[in-house]
């Protein structure tokens, strides 16, 4: 800019100053530059309208996919189960409801599994931080430990290291320290075996024997042996290294012994419940859409693309299916008012699915060779979101559309700015030459009047 340049002279030489200039360049901004400055944001407003319908779809998709037969888990919306458990002796669980069989499952259990134990004898404070000395060698599960030189708790850090044992020096007294070796996991195959001089009695003790009061010879220092969880599913008999076992689907975890049961049976209450919840998405994208498709008021531009989205939709859902693709959700209670408003007949779809729970399920589920509607939904939907999708491409395009104007309005806004630099240098130069011949004029004016006042 020319800032100090105009307004120079006088006259008509100072109504060429920069002010002059902002004017006129206001002006023009407001014809250039402006325009393009509205149109981004109405892209702005545009974006975050389809965010909006982006999400509704999302919800749709979502309340979907309990009606895909490929649906996450297995289990649609036909597929789920109820239980009835009773007694405390085991937990029941299922990773894949669909797997379950129903009917009553009884478990008996007779044995937990339990790990392998043994503690040493009693150490003092004082002992339990010397340096081992004359002890000889540990031997467990036919590893040989060194105890020479070594303090207990190296010891024990250095059994620990085998992944298969688990060792550890524990306080157990206010002066009592014991060296507890313990196996990692339950059962009978992985019961331990210690032997080496430094495990006899008198020494660390884990093989000392006694004899109790019935005159039986014991081992006080094994102070769990490791068995198998001992049950009987159904009658069958289970001899196991851990808790738990899983049969026909069904995870069974012993907490205790004794006996519990599980009823499984299916359940068709949630089926009403999740096609509702359907209907209401459907109903809501519809709606927000409609809404913007028929308001002049709107910041979407392409509203071709909306109808399309909801087209594709309605196509899929109103679509015939079945063997002989003579049936249709109207088949089932679905209903539409003048409105365009979907809605679900309970009496009807109820009474279709006691009637015959299978055939509806091939409707709204369908096969991998025939696809129902909610297969069918679920795929039509997530390539929406493709970049080859009708939302993917919408997306794209209002990208493609706020890139070019941003680069139309930075092109817009140096021309302008290039074009008034130009011009304020050029009124300066203009404002001097104004003011040598207005500098001229007032000397020849001079002279003048003073050769008529000397007449």
């Amino acid at each position: 800019m020319a800032d100090g340049i105009l307004g120079l002279g006088s006259s008509g030489a100072s109504s060429l100053n920069q002010e002059l200039i902002d004017k006129l360049k206001t002006a023009e901004s407001a014809a250039t530059v402006e325009p393009i400055e509205t149109s981004i944001g109405n892209i702005a407003n545009e974006k975050e309208v389809f965010a909006t319908i982006d999400d509704k779809v999302n919800e749709l998709l979502d309340a979907v996919k309990v009606f895909d037969l490929f649906v996450t888990g297995g289990a649609t919306a036909f597929d789920q189960k109820s239980a009835t458990a009773s007694g405390s002796s085991v937990t029941f669980d299922a990773p894949d409801v669909s797997a379950l069989n129903t009917g009553i499952t009884t478990v008996n259990i007779t044995n937990l599994a339990q790990k392998d134990v043994y503690q040493s004898n009693s150490l003092s404070e004082a002992e339990k931080d010397t340096v081992i000395e004359g002890m000889g060698d540990l031997i467990i599960n036919e590893e040989t430990f060194t105890t020479e030189g070594k303090t207990y708790q190296e010891l024990a850090d250095e059994i620990d290291a085998n992944e298969n044992i688990n060792a550890s020096l524990e306080q157990v007294g206010s002066d009592s320290f014991r060296l507890v070796i313990k196996s990692s996991e339950s059962g009978i195959d992985n019961a331990l075996t210690i032997e080496g001089a430094a495990a006899a009695d008198g020494i660390l003790g884990f093989n000392k024997e006694e004899i109790n009061d019935a005159g039986e010879t014991i081992r006080p220092n094994h102070t769990l042996t490791a068995q198998n969880m001992e049950a009987t599913v159904d009658g069958v008999s289970y001899s196991v290294s851990s808790n738990s076992l899983e049969v026909d689907g069904l995870k069974i975890t012993a907490t205790e012994t004794g006996e519990s049961s599980i009823n499984i049976s299916k359940d068709n209450t949630t089926v009403e419940t999740s096609m509702n919840e359907f209907i209401s998405k459907y109903n809501e994208l519809v709606t927000l859409i409609d809404d913007e498709v028929y308001s002049s008021d709107s910041d979407i531009e392409d509203k071709a693309a909306l109808k399309d989205i909801v087209n594709q939709i309605k196509d899929k859902l109103f679509g015939s299916y079945g063997e002989d693709s003579a049936k249709s959700v109207f088949n089932y209670g679905f209903e539409l008012d003048s409105y365009g408003v979907l809605s679900l007949d309970s009496t009807v779809f109820n009474e279709a699915l006691d009637e015959d729970p299978e055939l509806m399920k091939s409707i709204f589920v369908g096969t991998a060779d025939k696809e129902g509607i909610g297969t069918q939904l679920k795929a039509l939907i997530d390539n929406m979101g493709f970049t080859d999708g009708v939302i993917g491409l919408y997306e794209s395009s209002m990208q493609t559309r706020e890139d070019t104007l941003e680069k139309e309005l930075e092109e817009a806004q140096e021309a302008l700015d290039a074009k008034y630099t130009a011009l304020s240098t050029q009124f300066g130069e203009y404002a001097a030459i104004i003011t040598q011949y207005e500098s001229s004029f007032s000397g020849l004016s001079l002279m003048i009047e003073q050769s008529t006042a000397s007449s």
